[in-house]
This record gives C-alpha cells, structure tokens and sequence, in this order.
C-alpha cells in the first residue's frame, strides 16, 4: 500500500484525510562505506519512512552536514531526489541529505498535514516530531554537524518546514520554503485549502505565534523563499506572507521586542534571468546591525514548482533559477 502513490495522477488540490498515530519506533540506518554512495530506505514506524542519500565521500572520519528535503504532495522522496537534484549537489558538496516520506494512511495524497494544529507544536507527536526522529536517527548512526542541519521543501512540504522551523529551531538552522505557506497559516484542513488561496492569518500574528512556539529554543531563522508569480495552488500572496512572518519572528527573537528591527522591507531588490529561461527578482532583508537574514526569489511566470529543477521529477520548472544550489549557497553562508 505504501507504494500506491506512484499510481497517483497529479493533484490540484489539498486531501483531507487523517488519522492519530500509534508510537514510533525508528530503525536507524547503517553507516555507509567511504568510496560509495548510497540511497537508501528506512523505516520508522506507524507506516512512515524515509530516505539518506550518503556521498561517496562521505568516510565518518569527520562530521558533515545534513540537508533535509520535504516533499510535496503526490511526491515521493525518489521523485523529490530526482526533481530537485539535491542528491548530485550532495555529492558534490559532501553533505548527507535525508528525505522524509509522509504516511499513505495519513493523507492519501500524499501531503504533510501542516494544517492541523497537532502537527504545529513541539513534543505533540506529531508531524513535526516524526521528522525530527528521522533527524535523530540519522545522526545516531552518522556523524552529522549539528549545527549545520537544514531543512527546504515544496509546497506542502514547504508548509511542515515552516514548522519545523518554529518548533525546533535547535534543530534547523536555517530554512527554505518553496511555493509554501507561513506558520500557523490554519488549523482545519478546510482552513489550509483557503489559506493556499487567499493567504493565512495576519503575518504579525503568526510571527509571534512561531516565536512563541520557539520558547526557551528561540533564536534567529535565517529563510530563503521561492514563488512562482503564476502559482494558482498556493497563491503568490503566500510568499508575502511567509516573509512578513518570519520577519516578525525574527525582529522579536532579535531583541525581545516589535519595533521592526528585522521587517518585510527589502533591503536590496535585484532583478536577474536566467540564460534562456525566466526572469526573476531577488529581495535581500536585513537586520539592524546590516547581516543578511532573508531571501526570496520572486520568479515571473512560473506556476507551482521547484525552481530551476530537473524533468524527471515532478513540479518542477527548469527554467527558473536553480533553487537548489542557491538554497544551499544561502544555508552555508548562515
């Protein structure tokens, strides 16, 4: 049954399906050995699994990153891998990159819940916390630097990476969302298919919604954020609001209070294309001390999809810019 999304044709719309989960129990992987890469499954617990792709230079002689990637829905972390390319970059780069896949069960499309409040809070049991078991159980048998772990995801991937952002920033140092939502943008499944449209919540509120739910953890997100202008599944107005959001989390983590000391402001607008392929216009927010903080690549024409990605998988538009080089560029700098 767990193989049934491949049959899945692609999806217009968000499933409203959903179940409570029994306890998990994860089966941590094997380490690799050095001079072969590997793409490998594991599974988790309560019909939940996920993928490591390990680069052949990867020798746990020295502790590496890890890159974390959240599929959308109807996608699968083989289709994600293949989409995104993120699996060649790690061989390039050295870096582990781990693919959570969500329960069939749980959402028959395919997509992470990001819409139920349960899902939306640190040590709920939740979605949240079963992708940071993965992270755990990855760490537990490979030698990750826990300060360089990130996480990136697509559409409602890139919902549960908001999240993840906000309940474990411990964890996550820093996030990319591409064609998401903000934090906390709904609680009811219903919610989640208005808040694709019209957008969530006021940004002002949900900013200090995430910086509540970071508590004792709370520190600076550093966020980087690709949207298509043509995106009629989470609509464009999503993409202000995932800036406006974590602009005020981050002016109240950056010292206590909401006086705009980080804003949705850019700070520097540049306006690029991409060699035979789509325009696009970058805005830079900075905090008050002039640090780079925030991205986000607004790209003109394109629909819902992974910017600058590959054909073979799915949602993808290769002819934006590279959304996965550049996220990673973003990551290592912050």
């Amino acid at each position: 049954m767990k193989k049934l999304q491949s049959l899945l044709s692609k999806m217009g719309i968000l499933a409203l399906a959903l179940v409570l989960f029994s306890a998990f129990t994860s089966i941590a992987p094997k380490a690799s050995f050095a001079g072969t890469s590997s793409f490998t499954e594991y599974y988790y617990g309560s019909n939940f699994y996920y993928k490591v792709y390990v680069p052949s230079t990867y020798t746990g002689s020295t502790n590496v990153p890890l890159m974390v990637m959240v599929h959308g829905c109807l996608q699968n972390p083989d289709d994600f891998a293949a989409g995104t390319r993120m699996n060649a970059l790690a061989e390039e780069k050295g870096f582990l990159v781990l693919y959570p896949e969500m329960n069939y069960y749980a959402n028959t499309n395919m997509c992470w819940n990001w819409f139920y409040d349960y899902n939306q809070h640190r040590g709920a049991a939740g979605e949240a916390d079963i992708i940071k078991g993965m992270v755990d159980s990855v760490k537990a048998s490979y030698k990750i630097d826990g300060n360089k772990v990130y996480a990136a995801g697509l559409s409602a991937g890139a919902g549960m990476v908001s999240i993840l952002g906000a309940t474990y920033p411990n964890v996550f140092h820093a996030i990319g969302i591409a064609a998401g939502v903000e934090y906390n943008a709904a609680d009811t499944a219903m919610g989640g298919v208005t808040a694709m449209t019209y957008g969530g919540p006021d940004p002002v509120y949900t900013g200090y919604d995430a910086y509540y739910e970071m508590g004792s953890y709370k520190r600076r997100m550093p966020v980087i954020l690709f949207h298509g202008t043509s995106d009629t599944t989470v609509y464009p107005i999503n993409a202000t609001q995932v800036i406006g959001q974590w602009a005020q989390t981050n002016d109240y983590i950056d010292d206590g209070s909401d006086n705009n000391s980080v804003d949705a402001t850019a700070d520097v607008t540049t306006t690029g294309t991409v060699s035979g392929g789509r325009s696009y216009t970058k805005y830079v927010y900075k905090d008050k001390a002039g640090a780079e903080l925030m991205q986000y690549y607004k790209v003109t024409g394109m629909t819902h999809a992974w910017s600058g990605g590959s054909s073979a998988g799915s949602y993808t538009d290769p002819t934006g810019p590279d959304a996965t080089r550049i996220m990673w560029d973003f990551f290592t700098t912050h």
